[in-house]
């Protein structure tokens, strides 16, 4: 029976991290970090490398990366730092954005609604 690479075990984990195991730079990236790629793939460059890069030419989650590669998601992580480090994607975890781009989760705005919600 032939077997996918993304399923090979061990051996092809090692094979895709170089054998690194994570730590450092990586652990930044929390599952819900949102990865978008700065530039297209290029010729010669890892496969997974390059989906990473096809993958994320809108915003995408970390864990979201991970499923559709069907990688463990440390083993992205690590991917990730690679292609961060080389300018290649940006990261930026979702509770990044300004406050004033949520106008509805303002203190004044919820004060209000708390106050509403007392009176009812």
């Amino acid at each position: 029976m032939s077997r996918s690479h993304r399923d090979e075990g061990p051996d092809r984990l090692y094979v895709i991290t170089s054998g690194r195991s994570g730590g450092g730079a990586d652990e930044a990236l929390d599952s819900v970090t949102l990865i978008v790629a700065e530039s297209a793939p290029s010729p010669g460059m890892q496969s997974e490398h390059a989906a990473i890069l096809e993958l994320c030419a809108s915003p995408v989650a970390v864990v979201e990366v991970a499923a559709h590669l069907r990688l463990p998601v440390a083993v992205v992580r690590i991917l990730l730092t690679d292609l961060i480090d080389t300018g290649r994607v940006t990261a930026r975890h979702p509770a990044s954005a300004p406050t004033w781009a949520h106008p509805l989760a303002s203190p004044d705005v919820l004060e209000k609604v708390l106050v509403a919600l007392h009176k009812l």
